[in-house]
C-alpha cells in the first residue's frame, strides 16, 4: 500500500484516526488511505451521496492552473453561481439574497446567511473583489422623460434609464466597486424583453461603465438532462483586460448526453403520484387545447431523453415534467431531490425547506455545471492576464488584490 505523510493534524482528528484504525485493525496509514479512497470514489455511502472528490471531467482538454480570486454573489438564490465559482478556485467574500427560504438553504449549504434586500445595501459595505456574479431579475425599463430630466439637470445615463429597477442597484454597485470581471445570468428572452429595450439598456450601461461584454444563450442539455436555455453575460473591465480579452464561451461536454433515468429515484414516496382527480383534469385540459390547435398540456417524460425546463411553478401540479408509472397508475411529479439532480446539484447538499419551497428554489436556480463551464473560461482569461502583464503594471484597481499580487504589482498598486 502506498505511503502517505500528513503534518499538522488537529488533536481531535489525530485521536479519531488512532481510535478508528485500532478498531478496524488497520495501521493509521492504511486507515487514512482507505478514507481518502472512499471519499474520492463515493463507495461506502449508504445514502447515494456523490463522491466528495469527483474525478476530473473527461471534457477538460487541458490542466487547470489555479488563479486564486475572490467574488461576490448578488441575487444569490440558493448559490448555483457560488458553487460554480468555488469549483474553479474562487472564494466568496459577500452574498446577498432577500428571500428568507433561500437564505435558509444558503446557510445550510455555505454556512452563512446572505445579506438581505440589495436595495438596502450600501456599496461601501461590500468588500473589494475580483468577480461580481449575479442572477438578477428581468424588469422593463422606462425611458420616458429622459430629455426633460436632462433639461432640468437631473440624473442621466444609467442612473436615469434604470432608476426604479433592480438592475439600477446592480449597476450602482458595479460602478462603485469597479468589479474587474462580471458573470451574470438571466432568462433566455432577456435580449427580446420589452421589445429589445431592456437588453439595449443593459448592454449600453455595462459598456458605458467600462466593460467589454460577451453574451450567449446556452442550453443546459449538454450538462444535465433538461432543456434549459439561459443567457450568460460576461464582462471584462477594459482598463484591466484591454479591448480584446481572449474569452470564448464553453462548448458542450464531449461525452454522452445525460438521460433522465440517471436522476430518478428508485422508490419515490407515494405522495408524489398525482391523484386520479388531478390526472383526469390535466388530461381533459390538454385535450381541450389540442382541439383548439394549441400546444398546452402536460409533459410525460421519456426516461431515455431529456425534460422540459423546470420552472418555479412546478410545485403547483408538476404538469410540465411527469414521470410515467405504467398504464394503470397516474404519473408522478419529480421529487425535490430529483429536481436538484435535474439542475446539477449534488446529493451531498441537504434539502432543508418544504417541498413547495424546494420546487421554487430549484426552478429558479442556475445550473451549477453550466455556470462552472463558463467560469472556467473566465479563469483562462485571468491566467492570460497574469501571463501577459507586459511592461509596467496595468492592474491598478484596488479590487484586483489577488491578481495584482500574482502579477508582481502589489507595491506599485499601493503607490498608485
Amino acid at each position: 500500500m502506498s505511503e502517505i505523510l500528513v503534518r499538522g493534524l488537529p488533536e481531535d482528528v489525530r485521536a479519531w484516526i488512532a481510535s478508528e484504525s485500532h478498531e478496524n485493525h488497520l495501521s493509521q496509514n492504511e486507515f487514512v488511505l482507505r478514507v481518502l479512497h472512499r471519499a474520492y470514489s463515493g463507495r461506502g455511502s449508504n445514502n447515494g451521496q456523490l463522491p466528495l472528490f469527483p474525478p476530473p471531467s473527461a471534457s477538460r482538454s487541458e490542466p487547470d492552473t489555479a488563479v486564486p480570486f475572490s467574488f461576490i454573489d448578488l441575487f444569490a438564490g440558493i448559490g448555483g453561481l457560488r458553487i460554480a465559482l468555488e469549483a474553479v478556485g474562487g472564494k466568496c467574500r459577500f452574498s446577498s439574497e432577500w428571500d428568507k427560504h433561500c437564505q435558509r438553504t444558503y446557510k445550510a449549504w455555505f454556512g452563512e446567511t446572505p445579506s438581505g434586500d440589495i436595495r438596502r445595501i450600501n456599496p461601501s459595505e461590500i468588500p473589494d473583489h475580483d468577480v461580481l456574479t449575479a442572477g438578477f431579475p428581468c424588469q422593463p425599463f422606462s425611458i420616458a422623460g429622459v430629455s426633460k430630466k436632462n433639461s432640468l439637470g437631473r440624473a442621466h445615463g444609467f442612473k436615469d434609464v434604470t432608476q426604479g429597477t433592480l438592475f439600477f442597484n446592480l449597476a450602482t454597485i458595479i460602478e462603485a466597486k469597479q468589479s474587474p470581471v462580471l458573470l451574470l445570468e438571466n432568462v433566455k428572452n432577456l435580449q427580446s424583453h420589452d421589445g429589445g429595450r431592456t437588453w439595449s439598456v443593459i448592454l449600453s450601461t455595462l459598456t458605458g461603465l467600462g466593460y467589454r461584454v460577451f453574451a450567449k444563450v446556452i442550453d443546459a442539455a449538454g450538462w444535465v438532462p433538461q432543456h434549459r436555455e439561459r443567457i450568460f453575460i460576461v464582462g471584462f473591465h477594459r482598463r484591466i483586460f484591454g479591448e480584446a480579452p481572449p474569452f470564448t464561451f464553453p462548448e458542450e461536454p464531449n461525452r454522452p448526453a445525460p438521460k433522465l433515468r440517471d436522476i430518478l429515484e428508485e422508490q419515490p414516496e407515494a405522495k408524489y403520484t398525482l391523484s386520479d382527480q388531478l390526472w383526469g383534469y390535466l388530461q381533459g385540459y390538454a385535450k381541450r387545447h389540442r382541439e383548439k390547435g394549441n400546444g398546452f398540456g402536460f409533459g410525460l417524460i421519456n426516461p431515455d431523453g431529456i425534460s422540459r425546463t423546470l420552472s418555479a411553478r412546478y410545485f403547483k401540479d408538476g404538469s410540465e415534467i411527469l414521470v410515467p408509472q405504467g398504464a394503470r397508475r397516474p404519473p408522478r411529479r419529480l421529487t425535490p431531490r430529483e429536481c436538484a439532480r435535474l439542475m446539477g446539484f449534488p446529493d451531498s447538499l441537504p434539502i432543508v425547506v418544504s417541498d413547495t419551497q424546494a420546487y421554487k428554489q430549484f426552478g429558479n436556480a442556475v445550473v451549477p455545471p453550466v455556470a462552472e463551464a463558463v467560469a472556467r473560461q473566465v479563469t483562462k482569461v485571468l491566467r492570460w492576464r497574469v501571463a501577459t502583464r507586459g511592461n509596467g503594471c496595468l492592474l491598478k484597481s484596488r479590487t484586483v488584490r489577488v491578481l495584482g499580487e500574482i502579477d508582481g504589482c502589489a507595491g506599485e498598486r499601493k503607490r498608485g
